[in-house]
């Protein structure tokens, strides 16, 4: 038996991969397109195993993917491709139409086709599991209930916008074709081999450098936290279990502020490695200008998905977080092999212009 899992070099995908081949002997194709946040860093404990096959490509390669499926016969697919940062999807909005919309319709033809042809027992068998983000629901006032399933689509960034897109396609061919689709919408990750522009992990690379911890705003804006294992438990359960068609959230049920989640970033690193002045790293952190239409907060209701499938995450906040400061401590190469020049651009042109 085998899976396909597209953008299985990212922080998600390649977590998921790992976590995949050390509970099964299913065989995984792994094809990524080796963006900025795609990296085979990630996947150095894979190397030598012949039941991870990578191949570099797009998702909206269709003769790649057609082949791909076509010779290794898998028995479902799990799309975690995506251009997935907020900040750079207001910079650049044009890649993330580009492989959040046109690659997902791509690669929902090329599956469709795959399917169409299969045995009746396998058609019956396959499934094709989309991975998805709480954005797409919206912002939620602060007495709001927490986003379900049945929330509409309210999306307020290019990149919410165009997972969005990608969603409601993945529902369209299964409505109109039959294509056994499963959805998955989930809160803000973090763990182990996150790209270091996002929140955690930029507090942490920074902080250790010396350097600022840019807070947007008031720093009040409240996500859900998610460990990224638990996510990945999550997603093989629903690939295991989920009923054909339906949607399930994933949330890690830990609300909190930015501000908060950068303090308590703050106090580990004050504990496992203090700075050598005596001071703590919250002497850093700097105040900036918001970005635009910046979303208050996400919550995520993720009964659903304990009632029907008894999944519940198995790290509180406290535990999640206390790990991936270990981890990002403990893998110092990792980080600076991960920071190339375009990612140092990058980080320059999207902070060094606003204002404290």
């Amino acid at each position: 038996m085998t899976i396909l899992v597209t953008g299985g070099a990212g922080f998600i995908g390649a977590n998921f991969v790992m976590e995949w081949l050390s509970g099964a002997d299913e065989k995984v194709i792994n094809l990524d397109k080796l963006t900025y946040a795609g990296n085979l860093e990630s996947l150095k404990c894979l190397e030598g195993n012949p039941a991870h096959v990578f191949v570099q490509g797009d998702i909206g390669d269709s003769a790649l993917v057609q082949d791909l499926l076509q010779k290794y016969q898998p028995r479902a697919v799990i799309n975690f491709a995506a251009e997935s940062h907020v900040d750079r999807s207001i910079h650049s909005p044009g890649d993330f139409i580009q492989t959040n919309v046109v690659g997902t319709f791509h690669l929902l033809e090329a599956v469709r086709a795959y399917w169409n042809e299969l045995p009746e027992d396998a058609r019956t068998d396959f499934r094709f599991l989309h991975v998805s983000t709480d954005e797409v629901y919206g912002s939620l006032a602060a007495t709001d209930p927490a986003f379900t399933e049945t929330n509409r689509y309210e999306p307020n960034s290019p990149y919410s916008a165009s997972k969005a897109a990608s969603d409601h396609l993945v529902r369209s061919y299964h409505h109109t074709y039959g294509l056994p689709v499963l959805t998955t919408n989930c809160s803000n990750n973090y763990g182990p081999y996150h790209f270091p522009e996002k929140l955690i992990p930029l507090m942490i690379v920074n902080a250790l450098a010396g350097k600022a911890l840019p807070v947007y705003g008031d720093g009040q804006q409240i996500r859900d936290w998610l460990y990224v294992k638990d996510h990945c438990s999550a997603i093989r359960r629903v690939l295991e279990a989920g009923r054909v068609g339906e949607v399930y959230n994933v949330g890690g049920w830990n609300e909190k502020p930015n501000l908060e989640i950068v303090n308590r970033v703050c106090a580990l690193l004050d504990e496992l490695r203090p700075r050598e002045d005596g001071q703590s790293y919250q002497e850093q952190i700097s105040f900036v200008t918001d970005r635009p239409g910046h979303d208050r907060r996400y919550a995520i209701d993720a009964r659903k998905l304990e009632r029907e499938l008894q999944w519940k995450p198995a790290e509180t906040f406290e535990t999640g977080i206390r790990k991936t400061v270990q981890w990002y401590l403990e893998n110092q190469q990792w980080v600076e092999n991960v920071q190339s020049g375009s990612y140092r651009d990058w980080v320059e042109k999207n902070y060094d212009g606003r204002s404290a």
